[in-house]
């Protein structure tokens, strides 16, 4: 079950970035579709996270973003909690880091640039017409960042219900 939820993830989230781009709302809408979660509120707010943020490409990958968020809010505090007795920002932080190596190991870094370099040979500045046509003829959005995204997906489905399978066990 477990596998199939999945593998459902990395194939939703490489269609996602594949029809309307934008990787850390493809990776979240993929892991939240596939958990049968709704939050709009989340999903917009992913929008500036793309390519780096801003699609400039020199900070985290969007796709390890949105996966960061969505393991955040399975397991992160709530506003009514701010204060935090349980401590659940440290068990979140601790799901983030496991989750931020899985991600680097399966794909050789966490910055969009050097994710774009080792898939395209090259960084790109997506807002630049020139670079977003040389980006597309390498297959930059059919092809590489989507596999980019389904793999984030696939790797946060993973851990998200290994971490409720843990939670269902202490019950």
């Amino acid at each position: 079950m477990k596998e199939d939820k999945a593998q459902q993830a990395y194939e939703l989230g490489f269609k996602y970035e594949k029809e309307y781009g934008g990787c850390a709302q493809a990776t979240l809408a993929a892991i939240f579709d596939v958990l049968e979660v709704e939050a709009e509120d989340a999903f917009k707010s992913a929008t500036g996270l793309a390519g780096g943020i801003g699609v400039f490409g020199d900070g985290t990958c969007g796709a390890l973003i949105g996966g960061v968020m969505a393991i955040s809010y399975f397991f992160g505090r709530s506003r009514e909690n701010f204060r935090d007795p349980e401590q659940k920002r440290f068990i979140t932080y601790r799901l983030a880091r496991e989750f931020y190596f899985s991600f680097k190991e399966k794909l050789g870094a966490a910055r969009c640039h050097d994710i774009q370099k080792s898939l395209l040979g090259k960084t790109f500045d997506l807002l630049n017409p020139k670079d977003w046509e040389e980006f597309l003829n390498l297959g930059g959005h059919t092809e590489k960042c989507p596999m980019v995204v389904g793999s984030a997906a696939k790797l946060a489905v993973e851990l998200i219900l290994k971490k409720m399978k843990e939670e269902e066990v202490k019950k």
